[in-house]
This record gives structure tokens, sequence and C-alpha cells, in this order.
């Protein structure tokens, strides 16, 4: 079939759907008929999909009428999440049907069963679906030089979710071999939300990113209407805190839930989740039956069936977590609801874009805030949608535990002549300036395992053959290292299930170790009593319970973005103008309450409060700067503190702010005339304030789980939690003691520093401070902005019936 008839008939097929092609996917199609490699930004919900599977099938449809010259995949189109494998199958089939095309699809996930992949290794479909770790498990296969040799285009969906993450260091692997397995393949990137777009365009691309003429970088010129609303409490409280998680709101959410065919409830977390979910049918049994939860803890089929019901609008309601930010296409929603702040510019607007998701509707999100003081996040939030001022996604930079899990992958498959693969690693934007000792040392750690442990067999993974290959001939090894292949590690989880029979979902084992049998926690909507833990597994049986303890995850910490914190301390700073947003208007009664203990800072003045309570003496500073920054932050003060008076602190923290308690009060002015905010020996205080070693023991689990020095155990037989943690921490001590050169110790350090505490937001925090009027406040009591503070480090001493119980008193006290 000739092109011009193809895309004639392409018109027509747009035509019939009742759509018209945007100039971006217009752009698109022409950029990459002509060759061209690149990134397509376009909002949610704009027709991404399409820009880029056209043009890959007007291509392929000449080459189509001559199939003995091109058999096997054409396409690889790599997605962050399984749950939207379906969705992008459906699109291309969709596609390929109507228009009676000659093409298979085909999805390879972890969700795959053995036998379809089985068949897909024999006879691999046209068109692969697919995520990172599915992908390197076929570079993995033997042969897979001839998988992809027909291989014309790979498609990263969702891009800002991989770049910034070790799963985006990986892609950037995967592509450089890639490159190299095929003729003239193309690469492009899908991203909806991101600031940092040519950056992103380099990372996917490499060093194939310089030549300008033959990469394009294409932007949807698509003004996307979203209307901000916020739920403003009837009553506003004048001391907020946060432990209800704006349940006392609940009553004002239900009309918005009753007057849309289907609303979206996002929740950072998935305990918060669980709770509006059991509140919400608790207070208003009608909702029964109309009403789902969606977290990624929850089974695979109860997703998917969430999903499905979704699009059929046969639910009102689903109270969900992130596991709904993407990609999946919710025609019918109507509305969404984000409960608390979203801490991110780009998470909101994502979210928002599930709500009117098709070209030229308009989103409309509402925000609830947990406490009071999160108005200005809504209001700042409004700012950000005017301004698309979205955060940029930092890449990761010589993260060698995925290096050495990739030269491993290479050599488990069909084996790896150094001279070959160096050049495309340096071809990457993450080892863009890895050095020949660097990687001199990887080849000689996979090997040999390293200096420290070559005495141990069971680290020298890789044998070199007489002809210079790297190759791995030891089965069980190959078979091992196929079951850890990817970059997401997280604490080992068990799955939950009734002692009947039934499987609920999983749950992580740090929580579930903190429970003895009888105890009852709230999980999938129902309470659960604890019967026993027994392999992997924790049985269950339903319980009458009225109350439960609610799971925490982990994964549940979120802060602030940096872009988030800037447009939230300007929003702050707007308190003091005259024409105020309605959010800002609202907090009228906390903001006086403020000013008549304490100030509101402006944007030249950083403020300090101190007070004195029966718990000891209080003293709490606003970098407004979110909890990562705060908790760094917060230890290098009192260390600092320390060396001018002995004196001992317990830290409590939240996006806000940070306080320092102590039973002593601290001589504030003369550790202010002390430089306290001095950006000098800032790295050497950080280390001594935080004990380092420590916190690079505990980084260190994740990337030695990465580079296979532990080994997290086989399906249904994962090795426990703190049997991982004590082999990890003493292959750091041996390293620390022996080996103090070796670069997994190093990057141990460099990631504690650089991601969990963002040094370099720090480093910019203090310099901004330093450059601001200090504000000391000596107050008689708790004021508004410490209240939240104050009752977040009560949260965990207290169970919540007695913490809410306490907070009453000490708001009556406050008022009276």
């Amino acid at each position: 079939m000739k092109k011009e008839v193809f895309q004639q008939k392409i018109e027509n097929w747009f035509q019939k759907q009742g759509w018209t092609a945007f100039q971006f996917q217009k752009d698109t199609w022409e950029a990459y008929l002509s060759g061209k490699n690149g990134l397509l930004n376009a909002p949610t919900g704009s027709g991404k999909t399409y820009a880029l599977w056209i043009p890959i099938l007007t291509e392929l449809v000449e080459a189509a009428e001559k199939p003995k010259e091109n058999k096997g995949l054409k396409a690889v189109w790599i997605t962050p999440l399984r749950a939207l494998s379906l969705e992008i199958k459906q699109s291309i089939e969709r596609l390929v049907n109507d228009l009676d095309l000659p093409f298979s699809v085909g999805i390879r996930t972890g969700d795959t069963p053995q036998n379809e992949r089985a068949k897909q290794k024999r006879n691999m479909p046209d068109f692969l679906i697919t995520t990172p770790e599915s992908l390197q498990l076929l570079l993995a296969s033997k042969n897979y030089p001839k998988t992809f040799k027909n291989c014309k285009a790979i498609v990263v969906d969702e891009w800002h979710e991989l770049l910034g993450t070790k799963r985006g260091v990986q892609m950037e692997l995967a592509l450089s071999r890639l490159k190299n397995c095929t003729d003239n393949l193309k690469i492009w990137g899908i991203s909806a939300t991101i600031g940092n777009l040519n950056q992103a365009l380099e990372v996917l691309l490499g060093n194939a990113a310089s030549n300008k003429k033959q990469t394009a970088l294409i932007k949807a010129n698509l003004k996307k209407k979203i209307i901000v609303e916020s739920v403003i409490p009837k009553e506003m409280e004048k001391f907020p805190w946060r432990g209800h998680l704006g349940i006392h709101l609940l009553e004002q959410i239900i009309p918005i839930i009753k007057n849309s065919k289907t609303t979206l409830i996002f929740t950072n977390t998935r305990s918060q989740c669980e709770i509006w979910f059991q509140k919400i049918l608790e207070q208003y049994p009608e909702f029964a039956g109309e009403l789902a939860m969606h977290h990624g803890s929850i089974n695979k089929e109860t997703r998917i069936w969430v999903e499905q019901a979704i699009r059929n609008e046969s639910l009102k309601a689903v109270v969900c977590t992130s596991s709904l930010d993407l990609g999946v296409d919710f025609a019918p929603v109507e509305t969404i609801i984000q409960i608390g702040g979203p801490k991110g510019v780009a998470r909101f607007l994502q979210r928002a874009g599930r709500s009117g998701h098709q070209p030229g509707k308009t989103s409309k999100i509402y925000f609830l805030p947990t406490h009071a003081i999160e108005l200005i996040e809504a209001s700042a939030l409004q700012k950000a949608v005017e301004q698309e001022a979205v955060e940029d996604r930092l890449p990761y930079l010589n993260s060698y535990d995925v290096l050495v899990q990739y030269l491993i992958t290479l050599a488990v498959s069909d084996g790896f002549y150094p001279n070959e693969i160096f050049p495309e690693i340096q071809s990457t934007f993450c080892f863009q300036a890895i050095t020949e000792e660097q990687w001199n040392w990887a080849l000689n750690f996979i090997v040999y395992g390293g200096q420290s442990l070559q005495n141990y067999a069971e680290y020298k993974k890789v044998e070199i053959e007489e002809d210079g290959k790297f190759k791995v001939n030891h089965r069980g090894i190959a078979m091992r290292h196929r079951l850890q292949i990817g970059t997401i590690v997280s604490d080992a989880v068990l799955t939950v299930k009734y002692i009947s029979g039934g499987f609920l979902g999983s749950i992580e084992e740090w929580f579930i170790s903190k429970l003895k049998p009888g105890d009852v926690f709230t999980f999938a909507g129902r309470n659960l009593e604890l019967v026993r833990i027994k392999s992997m597994q924790v049985l269950v049986r339903k319980s009458k319970q009225k109350t439960a303890k609610v799971p925490s995850w982990m994964g549940g910490r979120l802060s602030l973005s940096s872009q988030m914190s800037e447009l939230l301390r300007a929003e702050l700073y707007a308190a003091h103008q005259p024409n105020k947003s309605k959010e800002l208007q609202a907090l009228a009664p906390i903001f006086e309450r403020q000013e008549l203990e304490s100030i509101i800072p402006t944007d030249k003045e950083f403020l300090i409060e101190t007070f004195s309570t029966r718990e000891g003496n209080h003293h709490v500073f606003y970098p407004f700067e979110g909890r990562f920054v705060h908790e760094a932050l917060a230890s290098l003060l009192a260390y600092r503190i320390s060396l001018l008076q002995p004196i001992s602190f317990s830290i409590a923290f939240n996006d806000y702010g940070f306080e320092l308690l102590s039973d002593q009060k601290v001589d504030m002015q003369q550790v202010l005339d002390n430089n306290l905010f001095s950006s000098a020996y800032l790295m050497e205080d950080l280390q001594k304030s935080l004990n380092a070693t420590e916190m690079g023991r505990r980084k260190f689990r994740d990337i030695a789980v990465i580079a296979g020095l532990v080994f997290t155990g086989y399906p249904n037989k994962s090795v426990q939690n703190k049997h991982l943690q004590s082999s990890s921490q003493l292959i750091f001590d041996v390293f620390k003691d022996f080996d103090a050169d070796n670069l997994l110790y190093q990057q141990a350090f460099v990631e504690t520093f650089e991601h969990s505490l963002e040094q370099g937001r720090l480093q910019l925090a203090i310099e901004r401070i330093q450059k601001q009027n200090i504000i000391w406040k000596d107050c008689q009591y708790p004021t508004p902005f410490s209240f939240p503070i104050i009752t977040d480090r009560l949260r965990e001493k207290l169970s919540s019936e007695k913490l809410k119980d306490r907070i009453q008193r000490m708001i009556k006290k406050l008022q009276s």
C-alpha cells in the first residue's frame, strides 16, 4: 500500500471517530517519517498515543507487502506501569483492526503468563508493549539481537516518570545496546508534565541528541483549561492539625460526588486511601456497591475490575493513590478531588488531567486541605496552573549498581566483548563521564567480586573466555540474575489471604511485623484480624471490631518539590497583600492569631519561634522547603547548637518547618550570633550531625540488591527483609574496612546526600536564609504555624483517640 493511500485511510479513520488531527500530531508524523528521533511533550488526554502509532504504521505498511523480508518484532512500546499496557494494546488494535492491517500486538510484563511468553519466544508479535524490566529480561535471553533485528521503533511512554529514577538509567543502557542491534532504529519518548524538556531529550537519546538535524522536540501548543476549586472549611480552625486527614470535610465533598457521574478521590498514601474509603461507607452506607478503592497493594484482578468499572460508569467514585495517576484513558471521569497537598505541580496537573481526559475538554479538580494551612498550597497551585510552572526531573549520574546489573544481563545472554560495549556505555547520559579506570573496576567486579570479595566464589559471576568474551556459564547464577532484574527495591511484601482462602493483596513486612495474632488492621476496605504469618503469607479473618490499625507504606513519605516550595513561599508572603486569593482570605482567623503571638514572615524575613510547654522548650524554624530538607537542616542546626552548649534535642518536621525540642532553653541570640546558618563546613557538619555512615549503610541495601550482591529469593520464597538488611550491612562493613574505594560503597554516600537529603536544595536554602533578616519571636504559647508540627510529633507517641483528645485539650487551653 502506498504511503499516500494509507495516509488518506488514516484521515478518513480520524473523521469517523469525530476527531481532527492536532498540529503536534501532524508535526510528530512528519518528524518521524523524515527519519528523526525525538521527544513529544503534550498534556494528558490529548492523543499522544496516536501521534506515534500512526507514523510507525505508515512506515511499515509498504514493507508489510514483502512479509518474507520483515518478520517478527517491528516496534516496542515501553510503559512504566503494567496497568497501562492493556489500554495501549487496545488503542493500537482498534486502529489495526479498523484499517484491516496484517499486524499482531502483544504484551510482555510481569503479569504475562509463562505459556504466553514461551509462545512469544517462538514467534514475536509485530508490536510489543512491555516495561523497562521486561525489556531487560529480553536482553538476558539467548540470541536477543535476532529478536530485535527488524525492530524499527522504540517508544518510551511517560518518560517523565522514568527520568530521575534508576529505571530511567536502565532504559538508557537498554537503548544504547538496541541501537547497535538494528539498522535505522528510531527512538521516541512521550512526556506529559516536565520542566527540563531539553535535558529529558538528551537523557533519552544519549550522545545522539547532539545531532540536531536528526532530533526533534515537539511541544503541543494546547492550553488545557483546568479549574481548581478549593473546599474551604465552613468553620476555620485557628490551630490546624492534620491528624484527621481531612475527614472533618467529608460532608462537604459528598454533594460533589453525588453531582458527578464518576469521581476519582486522590490521596497521597495508601493508608489515607484506606481510611477515606472506610469513612465514606461508614457515614454514607448508600454508596455501597458504587464506591471502590484502587492502590498498588490491592490484587491485580480487583484493580483491573475497578479500571473497567470506571470506563463503564458503573462506579460513582473511586478512592485511589498515584496508581491511577498515569495514562489510562478514563473518558467518563467528570470530577477529581485531591485530598491534601499533592507536594508537586506536575503530580497535581497529572491528576487534574484525569477528568475531561479528552482533547479540548475542561478538567476540574477540587482541593481538600487536610489542615487549614494547606489552603496556602491550594492558592499556590492555582498560580502554578496559570503559569504552567512544572518541576524538572533530575537524571541520575554514575549509577554503578545499575551498570553492574546490566553487564551481568549481557553476560547471561550471549556474552559481550568489553571493547564493543564500552563506547555504548559512554554514549549514555548517565555514564558520559565514565573513565577507563571506573570501567575496568566494573569489569573486575563482575568477574572477581572486586578487591575485598575475590576469595568468595558466589561473587565471581562472569567468566572470561579464551577469545576475551565475558560470559555467565553457570545456570544457577543466570537463573538468580533473571529473577532479580530491575531497580525497584522495596521492603519485603507479604501476601494477605483469608484463612478460609481468597487473596486480598500485599502488605509491607515492616508494618505487619509490629502486629501480634489477634490484632485488627484495616486493609482493602475491610477490618481484618491477624491469625498468623506463615510462609510469607499473612493469614487473616474478617473482624467486626470498629477500631483497627491502619497500614502505612514506606513509600508514602512525599516531600514538597523545590518548585512547589518556591510557589508556597511566594503565596505565604502574599498574605500581606491587599488583593488576596479566596483561600488566603479564608485563612484570616489563623493569620490574625499568628500575628497576635508572632509574625507572618515576608520574603525578606526568616522566622524562628520559641515557647515552652509541659513537654519542654520548643524551638521552631520555618524554611518552607519540604520535609527532606527540613530533616537534614534540623539535624544540622541541632549539631551546631550542641557545639555551643551541651544539649540534646528531639526533632519533628513537616513540609513547612521543623522543631527542636529540648529540656533546656537555647540562648537563641547567642547561637544566631555564632553564624548558625553558615554555609561553610556544610558537608562536614552534615555528615557529623546525621551519622552519615548509618544512612549510607541503609542506602547500600538497595544498591546491593540492584548490583546482585544479595539475593532477594525465589518466587513465593522471598528472603526476609531483616536477612537482606543484615547481609547487605555485612558487605557494607567489609567495603568500609577493606575496600573504601569501592564504587558501590561510595555510591551509597552520594545517593544519601544528593537524593535522600537533597543536599543541593539544602545548600540553596541556607544561602537564601543567610540573605534574609532573621526574626526570633519568644512566644508565650504555641502559634497556629507551629501547631501542625508539634501535633505531628505527638502522633508517634499516642493512639489516634488519645491524640484527638489531647489536641482538643490543647486547643481549648490556647483559645481560653
